[in-house]
Parts: C-alpha cells; sequence; structure tokens
C-alpha cells in the first residue's frame, strides 16, 4: 500500500500566498504520512485576467512557487505531482505545466497540457486558452511512488486517444489535476474520471480547484481518488478546500487486469 495526500485549492491570483498553501500540505502530507502529494491545476495562480496575471508569469527557473515546492518536497521527504503552473515557455508564449518533484526536490518530469480550453459555455462563460497557452505535444510518464504515472491536465480527459497512449505505457495511475468550472463539473466530472480508470485499468488521482476564486471564477471540486474498477476511494466535495488521504495498492490494479484484460485485447482500428 502507498499512502498519497491529495489537496483541494481556491487558488487566487497572488503566487506567493498560492506557494504557502503548497508548503504547508507538503508538511502536512508528511505528517499524515503520505509518500506523495497530489495538487489540482494552476496551483500557482488562478487568475483569468491575463494582463495582471502576466506580472506573475516567470520562466521555469525563476518560478518562486515551483521553487518553494521543490524546497519543502525535499525537506519533508515527500514526492510531489503539482498539477500545473502557468510558465512562459520555450518560444515566450505560456504553457500549462505539470510537475513530478522528487523526494529530493529534483524535477522528475514535466508535463505541458496538450488540449486548450477553447470553448462557449451555455451560462455565457468563454474560455479561450489557446490565445494565451501553447499545446504540448508529448505523452508523459514518471516513475513515482505510486508506480509508473502517467500525466495529464484537466480538458485533456475528453480525449480518449490521450489515455489510450497512458494504458498502452501500463501506467498504474493517472494524475487528472484540474479548474473544472461549475457547469461541466456538475455534469461530467465523475462520469469522465471513472471512465478513464477504468478504461487505462489504472488509479485515477484528481486534485481539483474549488469554490469562489479570486478572479471571479467558480469551480466545481470533487477532488477524487477511483481505482482500476471505477470505485471511488475518495470523494473531497464541493464545499470548500482541505487535505485528504487515499491508499493505493498495487496488488489492485494487476486483479482488475486479470478480471478484464482490456489493455490486453485492444487492437488497432484503422478508420
Amino acid at each position: 500500500m502507498t499512502r498519497i495526500a491529495v489537496l483541494q485549492m481556491t487558488s487566487g491570483v497572488d503566487p506567493e500566498a498560492n506557494a504557502e498553501v503548497l508548503v504547508g500540505a507538503v508538511g502536512e502530507a508528511a505528517r499524515g504520512g503520505a509518500e506523495m502529494l497530489f495538487t489540482p491545476e494552476m496551483s500557482g495562480m488562478l487568475d483569468r485576467n491575463r494582463e495582471r496575471a502576466a506580472k506573475h508569469v516567470s520562466s521555469e527557473d525563476s518560478d518562486l512557487v515551483l521553487a518553494a515546492v521543490r524546497t519543502a518536497a525535499r525537506e519533508n521527504g515527500v514526492t510531489v505531482a503539482i498539477g500545473s503552473l502557468a510558465l512562459v515557455g520555450e518560444g515566450g508564449k505560456w504553457v500549462n505545466r505539470s510537475f513530478v518533484v522528487g523526494s529530493d526536490g529534483e524535477i522528475v518530469e514535466r508535463y505541458d497540457k496538450m488540449h486548450m480550453f477553447d470553448v462557449e459555455l451555455s451560462t455565457g462563460e468563454s474560455w479561450r486558452e489557446s490565445n494565451a497557452y501553447a499545446a504540448g505535444e508529448k505523452v508523459v510518464t514518471a516513475e513515482t511512488p505510486v508506480g509508473r504515472l502517467g500525466l495529464t491536465v484537466c480538458y485533456d480527459i475528453r480525449f480518449p486517444s490521450l489515455f489510450a497512449a497512458l494504458g498502452d505505457a501500463k501506467c498504474d495511475a493517472i494524475a487528472i489535476p484540474a479548474a473544472f468550472t461549475r457547469p461541466t463539473g456538475k455534469a461530467h466530472w465523475h462520469v469522465l474520471q471513472r471512465a478513464r480508470a477504468i478504461e487505462a485499468s489504472a488509479f485515477v488521482v484528481a486534485a481539483a480547484q474549488v469554490g469562489k476564486h479570486e478572479d471571479g471564477r467558480e469551480t466545481y471540486g470533487h477532488s477524487l481518488v477511483v481505482d482500476p474498477w471505477g470505485e471511488v476511494l475518495l470523494d473531497m466535495g464541493g464545499e470548500g478546500p482541505g487535505l485528504a488521504f487515499a491508499e493505493i495498492d498495487p496488488a489492485r490494479i494487476e486483479e482488475v487486469r486479470r478480471q478484464v484484460p482490456s489493455l490486453a485485447n485492444r487492437r488497432k482500428i484503422a478508420i
């Protein structure tokens, strides 16, 4: 069994304040016996006002939130899956980047969100991530205390081909950090998370943003841990931020894959 911690946040527009929350969560995770902590998408700053946000978006090497988490991971001996941070990428455009930070504080892997949230919701909300962010191109996995971890971010969940690739990579767990809107969360969050766990025969850990944010948006919460059979092991609800713990049992992965060997049976289909 591997004990993990999941952080549900209401990130604001000030990276220093968010970094303080993250550092505190790393310490709390360690005190609770967790080997690994998972945090939501945009853990470092959630701000839809891009002019204001631009003052805080920096390169990976100079990002204060990443530096603080790396130090906390090293000091507490906890591996951290940072859901994502807004950073300046190599081409000058922003990237929505996830990290796995080892218990020694070193960066194990990084993943740039592939699918941009460009939508018009029936509520009148409009989102155009591609106006500011460059999409990632690579499928990424990392070796962690929960085994081989596949990295995704939020809107990626709606694209089964990515999860098929992570299934082919025999991931033991998949991180799906998110800042889901309330309307889409209420309609699709639970069913999509459970479906992705079932498809990949893997654990899903979905740390989420929750509540009313400083920039005016509202997020759904309900951070989840789902087992490979699709059973929800943890649901943190939609009322507010907090930290919770769950157990990842690697034997459950093999048990499910023996019962329903869908990964072994999957065929390549030409259209």
